[in-house]
């Protein structure tokens, strides 16, 4: 069989496969069922399901959704689920039975969740993409997506549904944990990280991974912060900000796309030709895979209601360029009826197989489908990935506040009592899209403080004050017990992204996990979970206030998946962390950082609010969005690119080496950094630009370059910035991209609002 030797091309085997297949096995390759629901795990046996083998006689699957993912939805359990090895020997079973029961013997594409971490059973727990994006070390992040690469692939895992690059405008949207922040530039330069990461230097590599871009595009500004909403933006603003990370990804190579749920003025991105069709594939040129998110294709017939019914929803999605459905109902029920009765060419239908077909290819999976049970042992949570993940951990920590030099504590000052719902619940530092976790894999604060003060434990007092959500105090006098008894009191506080693992709940009074008939979810974050507010759920923001009459110095830690907003606390603590959700090793962490053995160089990547009043906050709004409310200015307490470290850096001599430059010139900008505090540290050296007057409106200052630099007590380093085209263009009257003469300012340096400024001047080239 032509298409089954490697030494010819890929288009050829492809042709020559796609000639063999019955319609049946075409649509089939379309499909994408759950892949949990494709075995049955007993006694450490897996038997594939009587389904399964059904639908791969029938006419096949194209892929599988999640085969080794486990987590509440899927019911996959530490108990029922799969370990590291019995995950790859239930894909080769899968890949097995497909490839010597089907008439072609055409392998399945195995898909997996992994945005800060393989989503099965023993993979590495990274912090989340805010974390990630929050330590501005995009050569670390994508060392992290290589380690996240090598543990999905030994699995058998040939495709991951990530990186995530919306661009977060309303940090109520329950799933601003999985994106990198609010800048497009930023999120940029993460996503050609992710994909040079995941994908390695070829796809068909053992520790490669096709990445997906979602989603495609403007999830991250949905009316109001609601998961999914309308999105109500103009074109110029989508091509410049929400499509410039997808763009520079797909230019990255990015084997894969997903369009986002949302619509955008009136058209749903799964069946936006416009998109999919005109920008996407015609003038970016993408040759790879589009799968729909789970359920998008149902919600065009019942949520959007642009399709009369299954059918046209499927037809409408196909023709704009839909080439795969996770979850596979609509297309696998649909397809094949559609092509015999008239209202779907073939054509169109081949056209999405061809390319099903180019990525399995490209994948290598004919070629080797089977994954290596003993090296998935070997890989999958090894020590160096978990020491990765307390590196990531700690640079994505901001220290936001620092009176008096509270922190770092001293390694003996006495008794420190840790306090609070996020102290020591595991789970609830993960974030969400995570699988469950042995309790001794994660590491809570309290267990990295306690790690710290190993030789006098009696040092350390414990109590949970409360929970994240509810109004029960029952906590707060053994609480309060406990800190009047320390010199110092760190209250670990925040949100919760952590499904129902059926854990139980906490002992108030004893701070004891007890399983009970009515467990509490103290989820507050998430997928689905908006909120109307910033603030601190349930009572902690009273236990907060209640500990803090006792007059003993309060450092602050948040554990939480997007900004909080909570003034009395900015007032009154004498330090506070953000810590995002820093994965397994987070508690280690902000131990770490807390008694000074990491410097804090994490910066912010979303502008922190006053107050939720003041939202959008996020900081490339427009000149004319107006100044102040009548109860307060319109700036954010925490601006973007801020987080302060345990020394101090000055910047000067900033320096565009030719000031006047062609339209198409570039130049030089310079700058010198100097470490002059007494601690070793790492500073994030940040360059913004400013078009002074221009024919369409601009925002104020918009990032275009930054360097995470390394600093030695007393010493400087030069910092230097190419200028050119790429920073200063923008999308014009005609929607393309402009260079336009004028004067520019240059600005570098700490964050957004603190900075050196230049001139800059463009003539006509």
């Amino acid at each position: 069989m032509l298409y089954k030797d490697r030494s010819k091309p890929v288009p050829e085997r492809v042709e020559h496969l796609l000639g063999l297949m019955t319609l049946e096995e075409k649509a089939g390759q379309l499909v994408q069922p759950f892949g949990w629901q494709t075995y049955e795990h007993n006694d450490g046996e897996i038997q594939l399901t009587d389904s399964f083998k059904e639908q791969v006689q029938s006419g096949g699957i194209g892929s599988l959704y999640g085969v080794l993912r486990a987590d509440p939805w899927t019911g996959v359990t530490l108990e029922t689920g799969l370990s590291p090895r019995e995950g790859a020997e239930a894909v080769n079973e899968i890949q097995r039975y497909a490839i010597e029961n089907s008439r072609l013997g055409i392998p399945i594409l195995i898909g997996e969740e992994c945005s800060h971490g393989h989503m099965a059973i023993g993979a590495t727990v990274f912090p989340v993409p805010l974390s990630l994006g929050s330590t501005w070390n995009v050569e670390l992040y994508r060392e992290m997506c290589r380690a996240v690469a090598r543990e999905t692939r030994s699995q058998g895992g040939a495709v991951t549904y990530s990186p995530v690059l919306d661009v977060v405008r309303d940090p109520r949207w329950g799933r601003t944990e999985e994106c990198f922040g609010e800048d497009a530039y930023l999120i940029g330069e993460m996503a050609v990280a992710s994909v040079e990461g995941l994908q390695g230097e070829r796809l068909d590599g053992e520790d490669s991974v096709a990445a997906t871009l979602k989603h495609f595009v403007g999830y991250g500004s949905s009316e109001g912060g609601r998961n999914a909403g309308p999105v109500h933006m103009g074109r110029r603003e989508l091509l410049e900000v929400d499509l410039l990370p997808f763009r520079k990804a797909v230019e990255a190579g990015a084997a894969s796309i997903m369009p986002a749920y949302n619509e955008i003025d009136g058209v749903p991105c799964t069946t936006n030709e416009e998109l999919l069709d005109g920008v996407l594939r015609g003038e970016w040129g993408f040759d790879g895979m589009v799968i729909t998110d789970c359920g998008a294709i149902d919600m065009l017939a019942s949520g959007h209601d642009v399709a009369e019914d299954g059918r046209d929803a499927a037809i409408q999605a196909i023709r704009a360029g839909i080439d795969m459905e996770m979850s596979g109902v609509m297309f696998g029920k649909h397809l094949v009826e559609a092509v015999r009765s008239g209202q779907l060419e073939e054509d169109v239908l081949n056209q999405a197989v061809r390319r099903v077909l180019t990525l399995k290819f490209r994948l290598g999976l004919f070629e080797q489908p089977y994954a290596d049970p003993v090296r998935a042992e070997q890989v999958i949570g090894s020590t160096e990935h978990v020491e990765l993940a307390r590196q990531l951990a700690s640079e994505g920590i901001v220290l936001l506040k620092n009176e008096g030099g509270a922190l770092p504590l001293s390694a003996d000052a006495g008794k420190i009592a840790v306090i609070g719902p996020n102290a020591d619940v595991g789970y609830n530092q993960l974030g969400d899209y995570t699988s469950p976790q042995p309790r001794s894999k994660v590491t809570t604060v309290l267990g990295g403080i306690r790690s710290k003060l190993a030789g006098t434990p009696e040092r350390v007092l414990y109590a949970p004050g409360c929970r994240i959500n509810g109004d029960s105090r029952e906590g707060f006098d053994v609480a309060l017990s406990c800190a009047e008894q320390a010199d110092t009191v760190v209250m670990v506080v925040g949100g919760s992204s952590a499904r129902d693992f059926g854990e139980g709940t906490i002992d108030l009074r004893t701070g004891a996990s007890k399983v009970t008939g009515n467990a509490q979810s103290d989820m507050d974050c998430g997928e689905g979970i908006d909120r109307m507010n910033l603030s601190l759920s349930g009572v902690q923001l009273e236990l907060i206030q209640e500990i803090h009459k006792l007059g003993k110095p309060l450092v602050v830690v948040y554990i939480n998946g997007r900004p909080i907003a909570e003034p009395w606390i900015d007032e009154n603590a004498d330090a506070i962390l953000e810590a995002w959700y820093p994965g397994q090793e987070g508690g280690h962490a902000v131990a770490d950082i807390l008694f000074g053995d990491v410097n804090p160089s994490g910066r912010l990547t979303i502008s922190v609010p006053k107050h939720v009043g003041q939202i959008p906050v996020y900081y490339h709004g427009k000149r004319s969005r107006g100044k102040r409310y009548l109860e307060d200015d319109s700036q954010p307490r925490y601006p973007f690119g801020y987080g302060l470290s345990y020394t101090a850096f000055n910047y000067s001599n900033l320096t565009v080496e030719s000031d006047t430059i062609d339209t198409d010139g570039t130049t030089k900008v310079s700058v010198e950094v100097t470490n002059v505090g007494d601690r070793a540290g790492s500073e994030v050296v940040q360059m913004y630009i400013s078009d002074i007057a221009s024919t369409v409106t601009r925002p104020a200052k918009e990032l275009k370059g930054f360097r995470k630099v390394f600093l030695q007590p007393g010493e400087t380093q030069t910092v230097e910035f190419q200028v050119g085209s790429e920073q200063l263009q923008y999308i014009g009257r005609d929607y393309k991209p402009v260079v336009e003469p004028g004067e520019f300012r240059v600005h570098v340096g700490k964050n957004v609002n603190d900075t050196l400024s230049a001139n800059l001047f463009v003539r006509e080239g």
